[in-house]
């Protein structure tokens, strides 16, 4: 009886562990863990859908699971810091508890694979844009005239700029991408917010974060950039307008600017046929409060 307990209350207590996969999503990283004799997967579609089906397994069980990307090369810095064997299990596993914690996730929930390993992929993404644009910021350092730290105030101006471009929106769900082109790198961040019935806006932090950080780095390094909104509300057309980055402030674009940037094709320059129930627009005006005075030095 005793011995039937605890089996019960082990089963009962696993229930509680949350769980982490580090997933390999493309073939190139599958690949490159064959070298080692301790993986023994051999094929990426096999191995893809025995992951799906211990999801699903964990998930009927009550159990909660993390989805955390695996990146090869960083697990053999991982194994080589800490002088460990990268050829056997326990350190694959130390390595995806410290991307969970430290990396890009997303959390299963009964999604086919298909639809989280694009997600996953995105995250990942989004998380070293931002990085790479906030190393990109601390390095802008202090003004040698003033002594203003130039990433921090661009940051405040860009957050000033995005709160009064969402004060400023249409009601319902909006859509901005911010894009900067001359970082070196391309750099694109999205953000959604959506609107509720009472009037109050709703945003991912993260998201948002990587969006202020960007757009940031645009102003302060006065590289050619825009930004444009997407706003959608039930039973009316979408309205779509945008900026472009002009020195450490936003110029407004023209509605014929927005069409042609829209009904273009950037590769071949053809005309693109507009879609329908679509407005293209001017922005609204952001008034005098959009940001502080700008850094001139």
């Amino acid at each position: 009886m005793a011995h039937t307990d605890d089996q019960t209350m082990r089963r009962v207590l696993r229930r509680e562990i949350a769980g982490t996969i580090g997933l390999l999503t493309d073939e190139h990283d599958f690949r490159a863990m064959r070298h080692y004799r301790s993986f023994t997967f051999d094929d990426h579609k096999m191995y893809l859908q025995q992951v799906e089906a211990l999801l699903r397994t964990r998930a009927s069980q009550g159990s909660h699971t993390t989805i955390a990307l695996f990146d090869p090369q960083e697990y053999a810095e991982f194994c080589a810091a800490r002088g460990l064997d990268p050829d056997i299990p326990s350190s694959r596993t130390r390595f995806t508890a410290e991307i969970a914690t430290t990396g890009p996730t997303v959390p299963y929930q009964g999604q086919p694979l298909a639809d989280l390993v694009p997600a996953l992929v995105d995250e990942a993404v989004r998380q070293a844009t931002w990085e790479y644009a906030s190393t990109l910021l601390a390095r802008l350092g202090a003004c040698a005239t003033c002594g203003e730290d130039i990433g921090r105030a661009a940051f405040i101006r860009a957050s000033n700029f995005l709160v009064r471009i969402l004060d400023t929106a249409h009601p319902g769900s909006r859509h901005l991408v911010c894009s900067v082109t001359g970082t070196p790198e391309t750099l694109l961040a999205v953000l959604h917010a959506d609107e509720d019935a009472t009037g109050a806006t709703h945003l991912d932090e993260a998201e948002a974060l990587e969006f202020t950080t960007v757009l940031a780095l645009g102003l302060a390094t006065k590289s050619p950039g825009g930004l444009v909104m997407r706003t959608s509300t039930p039973g009316t057309s979408d309205r779509i307008y945008g900026w472009r980055l002009r020195g450490e402030g936003l110029e407004p674009l023209t509605a014929g600017e927005v069409f042609d940037a829209y009904c273009t094709d950037i590769d071949s320059g053809d005309l693109i046929s507009p879609e329908s129930g679509v407005d293209y627009c001017v922005p609204p005006d952001l008034g005098n409060e959009e940001a502080p005075p700008a850094h001139h030095h």
